[in-house]
C-alpha cells in the first residue's frame, strides 16, 4: 500500500497539475484556518489554528520573499532552473517564514 502524500508538501510538486493541486490545497488550509479562527481565536502573539504566521496577503508575500532573499535551503530556493516545485516551496514559506 502507498503512503499517502501530504497536499501540502511542496516536495511532492513535480509538475503543472500538482502544483495546482498544491495551491488548492493550500487556499483549502488557509480557509479551514479562517472558519477555525472564528469560533476559537489563537493567540495574538503566535501562529493562528492552522499554523499561518503570515494571515495578510501583505506578510505572506514579504515573507515568502525573505525566505527566497534567504536563500530557501542551503541549495537556493530556485536551484539551477526555475521549477514547479520551487514556486510551490516560495508559496508555502509564505504560510510560516518569519
Amino acid at each position: 500500500m502507498a503512503e499517502a502524500v501530504d497536499p501540502l508538501d511542496p516536495f511532492a510538486v513535480h509538475d503543472r497539475d500538482s502544483f495546482q493541486a498544491f495551491v488548492a490545497a493550500l487556499v483549502e488550509d488557509r480557509d479551514s484556518s479562517v472558519a477555525a479562527e472564528r469560533v476559537a481565536p489563537s493567540s495574538p502573539y503566535g501562529p493562528d489554528a492552522g499554523g499561518w504566521e503570515n494571515v495578510t496577503i501583505e506578510s505572506f508575500l514579504f515573507a515568502a520573499l525573505r525566505w527566497a532573499e534567504a536563500g530557501g535551503n542551503l541549495d537556493g530556493p530556485w536551484g539551477p532552473e526555475p521549477s514547479w516545485q520551487a514556486f510551490a516551496r516560495f508559496l508555502s514559506a509564505g504560510k510560516g517564514y518569519e
